[in-house]
């Protein structure tokens, strides 16, 4: 099959592109909102399936635990040339490059924030002493911990509406969730509070889409690059290079917040134990082209302040 890129003043074939994705419903809308934006280009967009090791754990017992486990799936399709192009949650993109792929763009973000959804209190200060917090981030659990000690914290798994029946049969007396996701899926009536910056920072890439495709493809990347939104690539390569130097992975209480301020990028960085009992931060700016040696940066400043030791207690 011929693949080529149309320009407005060509006849050629339309580029023809299969968009593997998860069957979540927030993959499913971030699958959605991608066909929509290329097929308005004029595209034709395929949406083939796809089950990763991440889906089969949400709805098995215990932690869920591991490094890429809702992207290596989709990663293989991609460099089997099965599909075309894959949208991820950044947040579960890991780190380490994986060879014959790339990040061909990254849009606009939505809201950073973490969310309180509480069905009995109308913020995070008045949760009584002793009541039952689900989240099954290590970041957000440390986090509140830090904050609120005196919270009893349980894990929860499930996509979200899975965690928010939990929460109205009354297994919790709160949860917390992503922003983004509530919007994205039209659930944002569930909020209760938006948590403030200050006191819940991130995950690295949180709100944030990763679109991948083969390194060599060039007419899927060319296609791709009108959705590529400078300021937020420049923020999440910054958060993901600090993450990456802190070698923590996804599963460690590491929090980071990269934004625009007019032309500098400014760089939040944060580590804690598991208990929350400890907590490091910093804070760079630099340069949009300075992203990647901004994470390095703010990461060496928090190693030095004894992030290593605090990231090795998750690992036991």
């Amino acid at each position: 099959m011929l693949r080529t890129v149309p320009s407005p003043h060509s006849k050629m074939k339309t580029l023809q592109l299969r968009l593997g994705t998860r069957a979540s419903l927030l993959a499913q809308w971030q699958a959605n909102w991608v066909t929509a934006e290329l097929r308005q280009r004029g595209f034709e967009v395929e949406l083939v399936p796809i089950t990763t090791s991440g889906d089969q754990q949400q709805t098995a017992s215990g932690p869920i635990a591991g490094t890429g486990i809702f992207t290596k799936e989709i990663q293989r399709e991609l460099l089997d040339e099965r599909i075309d192009l894959a949208v991820h949650s950044l947040k579960d993109l890991p780190t380490e490059t994986v060879p014959g792929l790339a990040l061909a763009a990254v849009p606009q973000r939505a809201p950073v924030a973490d969310a309180l959804v509480c069905d009995r209190f109308d913020c995070l200060e008045l949760l009584p002493p002793g009541a039952v917090v689900g989240t099954g981030s290590l970041r957000r659990r440390a986090q509140l911990l830090n904050y609120r000690p005196d919270l009893e914290m349980r894990d929860i798994r499930g996509n979200v509406d899975t965690r928010l029946r939990k929460l109205h049969e009354g297994h919790y007396e709160a949860i917390i969730l992503a922003q983004a996701g509530l919007e994205r899926l039209a659930l944002a009536k569930h909020i209760t509070q938006v948590l403030p910056l200050s006191l819940m920072l991130p995950a690295v890439g949180q709100g944030a889409l990763g679109i991948e495709a083969r390194a060599h493809d060039t007419a899927t990347r060319e296609a791709l690059a009108f959705l590529d939104h400078m300021p937020t690539h420049a923020a999440v390569t910054a958060e993901r290079a600090l993450l990456a130097a802190l070698h923590g992975g996804c599963m460690a209480p590491i929090a980071a917040w990269g934004r625009m301020d007019g032309e500098q990028l400014i760089l939040s960085g944060r580590v804690l134990d598991p208990a929350g009992a400890r907590k490091l931060e910093a804070m760079q700016s630099g340069t949009v082209d300075q992203a990647e040696s901004l994470g390095r940066s703010v990461a060496n400043v928090l190693l030095e302040q004894g992030a290593a030791a605090l990231i090795a207690e998750c690992r036991g």
